[in-house]
């Protein structure tokens, strides 16, 4: 801020003294090397005029010079400098004739500033005074300007050592001042790819009365970051290098806010804000994946955060209602601190669906790789719609405690999950898994290995608990006590998730109910008798019964598949109590029997034993020799058929 004001302030004094002495008849040749000299001595800024320079009478005085350049002479930071395609003032001839240059229109082309960022705030040295000019020279109080013009100017910041350049290009802006000496600014500019226009008024203050406070009202729409124009006023104040912010009040589209700021643009930035809103709400920073998304690998595109070791800060937040993207918290409240790259910030109670959330977050872009730290506690959240909307993921319902302590680093989605460590416990509610129907799948198992989740439109497990603890290690996220109860299926077990992959390791012992009257006593529940693996991507594994368990015990074994054969299937169908004849249980054997040929198949290949060359398909334990009929007459025999 401070470069940008010392910049105009040096372009308006070129103007003046090129009006001045086209008033007193000093040639377009001498002009340039007149005022390079002149705008030195005053300012101590160099400049360079390397463009022409050309007077035009018609249709009004007017002074055009090109590829002008100013730059600091004892500045260490290589390229901070300011350059402009091309400058013209309009004047009238009665300023000139008076001597006191009545500037119609300034118009500024292509300027560039370059300002460079500093890691830490270094001590200001003391401003030395200006020298007075000398008697009966004009300096720029004695100018009137009326309309600027500036068009298609870029800003550059940049750290040398760091190999840091970013830039606000796209700046257009024009200001005028009515008879009342009011200012009006209009711009618009481009961050990066996010396009914001700004609109600001204000009267022109007194230069007598240093560090007065002046009225300002500001509007600004900024629609990636915002979801809605931002329109205020408050009082500012000037003191050196300080911009203070009193009185801040207005709204964010219904919303409305007030608080206060404080900008101190010495050397390093430091902000300092505190607002109260009714409702703030901030558009998404990426777009928020969607459910048919979920197969999609984690992005290798980096995280632009090296900014934050530029600035420092302190914000103070407090929201009845704050949306980011379509999540939606009532009420929050934050704070946070930004010194030396380092990013601290606190949830506290902070509504969430029907719950509470709190927690912090840590943020520390100092290093070459940047570390990552979160620590929350959720506490009876709808677990449905906070992961819809933060997450994309609709398929668990229920409400939910967890607490999480992770940390990872890295520069994008797939080295942070790749690197996560730390602890996480989930419990899962009084709910459903949306889109599965678990009881199904378990009976499934009997006739094959399942391939995927067996989605389906209006299937539905409703579940009274879901929960597992999970110990993380570089991504490898471990657990042994998953615990899924419902009216009719409870499974137990454990494995590992990896985040990184996306990929499911897991065992788990699943059991039926006998009947749809609930849970019932340990008695109704049916035990599958296996270890059921889910084994692969973790959006459509591989799912299928563990059979080389069954080797170790075969007549306990056998015993468990009869049981299971009477709980598994509904009545009516083959192989429950109310079906009678040699066909029903023709149908259980062979099911079975089939069952453990695949799981024989299966261990047999594990074991380096050869399997059965002319058996097709002999390597996919899903797709048996259906005309082997061995196990399935071993079967009969077992249950006396």
């Amino acid at each position: 801020m401070k470069a940008l004001r010392i910049a105009g302030g040096v372009v308006v004094g070129i103007v003046v003294v090129a009006a001045l002495l086209l008033t007193i008849g000093i040639p377009a040749g001498f002009l340039a090397s007149t005022i390079e000299r002149r705008v030195e001595h005053e300012t101590g800024y160099r400049l360079a005029i390397k463009g022409a320079t050309r007077i035009a009478l018609w249709p009004s005085p007017s002074i055009t010079m090109s590829e002008v350049t100013l730059q600091v002479p004892t500045d260490g930071d290589t390229g901070n400098r300011l350059t402009i395609g091309s400058i013209r003032a309009d004047m009238t001839v009665a300023g000139l004739w008076s001597g006191r240059p009545d500037i119609t229109e300034l118009v500024i082309n292509r300027p560039a500033v370059r300002i460079p960022l500093h890691r830490e705030r270094r001590p200001v040295a003391k401003a030395t005074a200006t020298p007075a000019p000398a008697s009966g020279t004009a300096n720029a109080r004695d100018a009137t300007i009326r309309r600027i013009t500036v068009s298609d100017a870029t800003v550059t910041l940049f750290n040398t050592h760091d190999h840091v350049e970013d830039h606000i290009a796209g700046i257009s802006v024009r200001a005028a001042v009515g008879a009342d000496r009011h200012l009006s600014l209009d711009g618009n500019a481009r961050a990066g790819s996010h396009p914001l226009t700004f609109n600001l008024t204000s009267p022109l203050p007194d230069s007598s009365q240093p560090g007065q406070a002046i009225p300002v009202q500001l509007s600004l729409d900024a629609p990636d970051l915002l979801q809605a124009p931002v329109s205020g006023k408050a009082e500012v104040r000037i003191s050196g290098s300080t911009l203070r912010i009193n009185n801040l009040s207005g709204a964010i589209g219904t919303g409305t806010f007030d608080g206060w700021a404080l900008v101190d643009f010495a050397d390093k930035p430091l902000l300092k804000l505190d607002l109260d809103c009714r409702r703030l709400a901030i558009a998404a920073t990426a777009a928020q994946a969607k459910p048919d998304d979920a197969s999609a690998a984690w992005s290798n595109d980096r995280f632009e955060l090296i900014g934050l070791n530029y600035v420092d800060g302190q914000l103070r937040l407090s929201a009845d209602e704050f949306n980011i993207g379509s999540a939606h918290f009532a009420p929050a409240a934050i704070e946070a601190s930004l010194q030396s790259g380092k990013l601290n910030g606190r949830l506290s109670n902070v509504g969430a669906y029907g719950g509470k959330a709190n927690g912090t977050v840590e943020i520390d872009v100092s290093p070459d790789m940047p570390v990552y730290t979160i620590r929350g506690d959720l506490d009876g959240v709808r677990a449905l719609p906070l992961l819809s909307s933060t997450a994309g993921f609709d398929k668990l319902d229920g409400k939910l405690q967890a607490t999480i302590d992770v940390r990872s680093q890295g520069q994008s989605q797939q080295a942070l999950m790749s690197n996560l460590s730390g602890t996480v416990i989930a419990n899962f509610s009084d709910g459903a898994i949306r889109g599965l129907n678990v009881a199904q799948m378990i009976r499934s198992l009997t006739s094959g290995t399942l391939s995927g989740w067996q989605e389906g439109q209006g299937k539905i497990t409703d579940l009274s608990q879901l929960s597992a603890s999970f110990r993380i290690d570089k991504g490898q996220g471990k657990t042994a006590d998953i615990n899924l109860i419902g009216p009719l299926v409870k499974v137990t077990g454990g494995g590992t998730v990896d985040l990184g992959a996306q990929t499911l390791a897991l065992h788990v012992e699943p059991k039926l109910a006998m009947t749809t009257e609930g849970q019932g006593r340990k008695s109704d529940q049916v035990a599958f008798g296996i270890p059921v693996v889910v084994d692969g991507p973790w959006t459509n594994p591989r799912i299928y019964p563990d059979i080389s368990g069954i080797l170790d015990d075969p007549d306990a074994a056998y015993a468990r598949l009869k049981q299971l054969g009477k709980g598994l299937f509904a009545p009516g169908e083959p192989g429950s109590d109310n079906t009678a004849g040699d066909n029903s249980l023709d149908s259980l054997g062979a099911a079975i029997g089939n069952l453990i040929e695949q799981g024989l198949k299966a261990s047999e290949g594990r074991n380096g034993t050869p399997n059965n060359p002319s058996a097709p398909d002999q390597n996919d334990p899903a797709k048996p020799d259906q005309n082997s009929r061995p196990m399935n007459d071993i079967m009969r025999q077992l249950f006396g058929r």
